[in-house]
């Protein structure tokens, strides 16, 4: 009876002991992965972030480099495409 009990109480050890080590281990693949997917959204926002430091970059350039004029045509040309009355703007397709 004595040798039943001690069995009994080292296989619950044991059990209790598997259980523990199983939580945990999935705690840390849960970690992991959370941690993973928060690096991969953080790489995004830095991305987005060094994207609109050029840009912010590259407006405070125009802003400084001549009339407001010149400014709301450079504007026009560069990001609406609009241009003068009897102007020919040629576009390169080619990509380079």
């Amino acid at each position: 009876m004595k040798r039943n009990k001690h069995f009994m109480s080292r296989m619950f050890f044991w059990a209790a002991a598997v259980c523990a080590g199983t939580y945990l281990i999935v705690g840390i693949v849960v970690n992991q992965v959370s941690i993973s997917s928060k690096q991969q959204a953080l790489a995004s926002v830095q991305q987005q972030l060094e994207q609109q430091q050029a840009e912010n970059e590259e407006l405070e350039r125009v802003l400084t480099s001549g009339s407001e004029e010149e400014i709301v045509e450079r504007v026009a040309r560069d990001r609406l495409g609009y241009a003068r009355p009897d102007e020919r703007v040629f576009v390169d397709v080619s990509g380079s």
